[in-house]
């Protein structure tokens, strides 16, 4: 997914401009599919995702629903506001998270939910590694969220971000294709990551070339 900074927000009239909330809206409006954010003050678009980012994400369900949590404790959802402290309209939309069983009482505002009902966010990068690796590191540490994981294509990397303390994660583990990578108990149940498998299904396939056509007798 590419992800592109979008300038100030256009005035709807010249007494009444757009809050950044009125032109997230507005460009999901425009933009079905896309995905519309607001960190550190600045509204970015993120294009659809590609079947590589997609195929992680399915590879990466099936060991936090093995570790049962999906459960009557915690859910593993896709794609579900995270509203953030840094900003009177700032909010996230990770990947993938692993939140309380009890999410639908912490809506905040815009379809987004507080931060103390997440207990891990995960991010899949695509062309928009640099803002997955320093932007939400920053908001998510700010937001306190326990466990932050980034499956980095563009690095072939998994990182897991841990312990934040006063905005930034204190523990910064990076592992690399063949290692195993074990999540924080801090998530309910052990969770291992295996790097290589999702490093391999986040790469693209190859197109198989096409058999030659058979020449036909032009006399049959």
């Amino acid at each position: 997914m590419s992800t592109a900074p979008v300038e100030h927000p256009e005035y709807a009239d010249e007494e009444s401009p757009l809050t950044l909330l009125e032109e997230a809206d507005r460009l999901m409006e425009l933009n079905p599919g896309y995905r519309v954010e607001i960190i550190g003050g600045i509204l970015t678009v993120t294009s659809p995702p590609d079947v590589p980012h997609a195929r992680v994400l399915t590879e990466l369900m099936l060991p936090f629903l093995s570790a049962g949590l999906h459960g009557p404790e915690s859910h593993v959802v896709q794609g579900i506001g995270l509203w953030l402290p840094d900003g009177s309209e700032d909010y996230a939309i990770p990947d993938l998270s692993v939140v309380d069983a009890d999410i639908d009482d912490h809506l905040v505002e815009f379809n987004c939910y507080a931060p103390v009902a997440f207990r891990l966010v995960l991010e899949v990068t695509s062309s928009n590694y640099n803002n997955d690796l320093r932007a939400k590191a920053v908001a998510y540490a700010q937001a306190r969220i326990p466990v932050y994981v980034i499956v980095n294509r563009k690095h072939q990397r998994v990182h897991v971000l841990t312990d934040p303390v006063e905005g930034e994660y204190t523990s910064h583990r990076i592992h690399a294709a063949g290692e195993l990578a074990t999540l924080p108990d801090t998530l309910g149940a052990k969770v291992t990551l295996d790097v290589d498998q999702l490093l391999k299904a986040g790469r693209p396939r190859k197109k198989q070339p096409k058999p030659a056509a058979e020449e036909q007798d032009p006399q049959a």
